[in-house]
């Protein structure tokens, strides 16, 4: 586990799940194409921009894979009961529920990349 200043000057926990990444298959759900978002978005009076709020930790593990994200801190163990950072399947994972969540709204006056959205 390493702490990682953020851009924003606060710290991030960062746990190494190097060797859990290399045994998980690859979700290859489909990540939006950036410019056709900005496409989407483009010849709009007012744009809101919003960043989810440590939203992969709002996706809540399935408790049969919480085992697997297990580190060892201070004398401890502990396992995500959450979605941590740092997962290979992450970014699936959020854009599968946005494209889920947001279904009757993308394309229309919402865009979801991921944890970044736009209204319009």
């Amino acid at each position: 586990m390493v702490m990682v200043r953020k851009s924003n000057g606060n710290w991030r926990m960062c746990t190494d799940f190097t060797d859990l990444n290399k045994a998980c298959l690859k979700d290859s759900y489909p990540l939006p194409n950036i410019d056709c978002l900005v496409d989407n978005a483009s010849g709009y009076e007012l744009l809101s921009f919003m960043d989810a709020y440590s939203g992969y930790n709002q996706i809540r593990m399935h408790p049969a894979n919480e085992d697997k994200t297990t580190f060892i801190a201070d004398q401890a163990t502990y396992c995500y009961k959450v979605m941590p950072f740092g997962l290979k399947n992450a970014g699936a994972t959020y854009q599968r529920l946005m494209d889920k969540v947001l279904a009757e709204q993308l394309g229309r006056n919402v865009e979801a990349y991921v944890d970044d959205m736009v209204v319009k």
